[in-house]
């Protein structure tokens, strides 16, 4: 009976002293939390920069309109510095087919693109959403050799509290990498 009176009295003492060292442990981990992390929130034109088209193209010509969707919501919606717009022009014309941008200098697509912006900002107009075609209506077809490829996005815009949708119709020629490039665009008529 000592015996177990002891063995008792050992097993009281080691819960006893597990409990003290966790409450010990509980209350270091409340008065000395965890460091918090730092946390950077990009803005919608470091999304947009980020993509780098030489290793992360986009692989469908559903994902080139839409990242041509992307970049256009930016450059109607947001503010950027000088350096940005030109970095952000890079980006458009990189995912434009190379017949199509050699018709002008990169200097005047700079400056027609900064006149539709100026245009579309001092009307008071905003890109709210965009939404390309599904994968499954994008209609493929073979056009003097090439591999060609149609899809739509339509744009929501919003001025003051009115909104409209204005549809547009691309038309993409596969390059000689693969890449899927916007031969070009225009809005489709209701």
């Amino acid at each position: 009976m000592a015996k177990f009176r002891g063995l008792k009295t050992v097993i009281i003492v080691l819960v006893l002293a597990v409990m003290l060292l966790v409450y010990f442990f509980y209350i270091s981990r409340k008065v000395n939390p965890p460091e918090e992390k730092e946390v950077t929130v990009l803005s919608s034109v470091d999304i947009a920069l980020q993509r780098n088209l030489d290793t992360n193209y986009p692989k469908t010509p559903k994902e080139v309109i839409k990242y041509f969707a992307e970049l256009t919501k930016v450059f109607v919606n947001e503010t950027y510095t000088e350096e940005e717009m030109q970095a952000l022009d890079d980006k458009l014309l990189g995912i434009l087919d190379d017949e199509l941008v050699s018709y002008k200098s990169k200097e005047d697509y700079l400056l027609d693109l900064e006149n539709y912006v100026a245009s579309f900002k001092s009307g008071g107009y905003k890109i709210t959403s965009y939404s390309p075609s599904a994968s499954t209506d994008i209609e493929y077809f073979v056009e003097q050799d090439y591999e060609c490829a149609r899809g739509w996005c339509e744009f929501t815009i919003k001025s003051g509290k009115f909104y409209q949708v204005q549809q547009y119709v691309f038309i993409l020629r596969k390059d000689e990498d693969s890449h899927w490039k916007i031969f070009g665009w225009q809005i489709v008529d209701e």
